[in-house]
């Protein structure tokens, strides 16, 4: 996606501190958004908007949050990978969930 000259001369900005990003963001994720991706998509991203309750699914967070910003312009995205405690992992062991 191109950065719009608005963009360069206004960027987007949080809103919000990032303890309240995290616990509104996984709030939407548990209670509205969990539920409609979960079921075989594990491993993909979803970008949610966390003053709306907008999301979008990708393989990455780029498109994942590239999506979300086409349907909302100013959206405010926190991004989770299903069925993984974080999006992205350091090292060779894997973060995954037991299920």
């Amino acid at each position: 996606m191109a950065v719009s000259p608005e963009e360069r001369l206004h960027p987007r900005q949080p809103r919000y501190s990032k303890e309240e990003f995290a616990q509104r963001g996984d709030a939407l994720y548990e209670s509205e958004v969990r539920s409609q991706v979960e079921e075989g998509n594990h491993g993909k991203i979803v970008a949610i908007d966390i003053e709306t309750g907008a999301f979008e699914l990708a393989d990455d967070t780029i498109a994942a949050t590239d999506r979300l910003y086409e349907r909302v312009p100013d959206a405010q995205p926190w991004v989770i990978r299903i069925g993984h405690r974080t999006v992205y992992r350091f090292g060779s062991r894997s973060l995954k969930k037991s299920v």
